[in-house]
């Protein structure tokens, strides 16, 4: 057996304390970095709807680690973030229903996706094209229990839905809290849990590797998207993107690939459009945009060559709505009537009024730039509408009106 002098010991003991020290010490200012930083919780005010207020959410509180011996500040703090986040984390399932030859109901297709649980009623915010023509949906806790969902509100100009279910009364959800956005900054570190491959609740870390991305999916343009190289899979869609405090700050929407798979290039919806549109779909069941009432076509090589226009690109005002803003603004239809498509499916157009070429200093060449120029308004809101008039551009200032 080997002896120890006095003075080891001593010395022994005193780096044992100095560690433990320095360990508490990490705790405690990992602790004060997760209170200093932004962060939304649900609120009352925030999730109101005409007949009820929500009640306040409760706080996921951080799980301690029992040992941290052996882990990087870096890998604490991800253990941190997970254990905070992940609960709140569902997994969602769809079915969409069709009919045979013999008109009887059958399972034409399925899908799955994530979920955030922001409310501890049960409202939970994913995308659009999760549970796009859904017939069935299914939300998979975390202890593996499962719901019905229901959708409370869907928005395809931000790819956001917000779903509900009603759990048990025994049930204490966990939420995630809304973070900002306005102090992000590429290469600020994110984390990404989500369904990839049915693998229920996985995390990914990555980075913020652009902001203000406009990227469109089909005939929707979404402005302003983060993109982020942390690894979004097949079944990340409506998962959070979420910030080294545990506060989402996206909700992860889509990926770059040729494979289908995570190439480094994924990209979510900011969590400043999120709170907007699901506050909105909460307490109307749709998105309260401000309009233009004009009734639009799009723009063509042929219709210019008929008009003898300059111009090609752009949104034709083809009719202006009788008395409304945008009449009183000065915005002109046309007076010239075409049939426009072949001679079974024609539509009869108006030419020879204003062109619409950008909306706020947005370039407007198609339908989907027009809605996408508009996202973000909202009734009452002014706008500088240029128009190709005459063969020279115009601006002038519209009041938006309710759809």
């Amino acid at each position: 057996m080997k002896l120890y002098s006095g003075h080891q010991v001593f010395l022994t003991g005193l780096l044992c304390a100095a560690a433990g020290a320095a360990l508490a010490y990490y705790s405690v200012k990992i602790s004060a970095a997760d209170k200093e930083k932004p962060s939304v919780q649900a609120k009352a005010e925030d999730y109101l709807t005409e007949n009820e207020s929500f009640p306040m959410t409760n706080a996921v509180s951080q799980i301690p680690i029992s040992d941290t011996a052996g882990y990087t500040k870096d890998e604490l703090q991800n253990i941190l973030v997970y254990e905070k986040c992940n609960e709140a984390v569902v997994n969602i399932t769809t079915q969409t229903m069709g009919y045979n030859w013999f008109y009887e109901p059958v399972i034409t297709s399925s899908g799955s996706g994530s979920g955030s649980i922001i409310d501890v009623r049960g409202y939970v915010v994913t995308n659009y094209h999760v549970i796009k023509n859904a017939s069935t949906i299914t939300i998979s806790l975390a202890d593996g229990t499962s719901y019905d969902g229901r959708i409370i509100g869907q928005d395809k100009e931000s790819d956001i839905a917000v779903l509900k279910f009603d759990p048990d009364d025994s049930v204490e959800l966990k939420t995630i809290a809304f973070g900002e956005n306005s102090g992000l900054k590429v290469g600020q570190k994110v984390i990404a849990i989500g369904n990839p491959f049915a693998l229920e609740r996985t995390m990914t870390t990555g980075i913020i590797s652009g902001l203000g991305r406009p990227i469109q999916e089909d005939d929707v343009i979404i402005r302003n998207m983060i993109q982020t190289d942390a690894a979004i899979n097949p079944g990340n869609s409506g998962g959070p993107l979420l910030d080294s405090s545990g506060n989402m700050i996206g909700i992860n929407t889509v990926i770059y690939s040729s494979s289908g798979s995570s190439s480094g290039v994924g990209f979510a919806v900011p969590v400043s459009t999120a709170k907007r549109v699901v506050n909105d779909l909460i307490k109307y069941g749709k998105v309260n945009r401000g309009t233009i009432k004009v009734s639009l076509v799009q723009n063509t090589g042929r219709i210019a060559a008929h008009s003898k226009s300059r111009l090609s690109t752009g949104m034709i005002v083809s009719r202006v709505a009788e008395n409304s803003k945008a009449e009183a603004a000065g915005l002109k239809g046309g007076t010239q009537a075409v049939r426009y498509g072949s001679s079974f499916n024609y539509q009869t157009i108006y030419l020879g009024g204003d062109i619409i070429t950008a909306i706020d200093n947005i370039t407007v060449t198609k339908l989907a730039d027009y809605y996408s120029a508009l996202e973000d308004k909202v009734p009452g809101d002014k706008v500088k509408v240029t128009v190709w008039r005459n063969n020279e551009s115009k601006v002038l200032t519209v009041t938006l009106e309710e759809e």
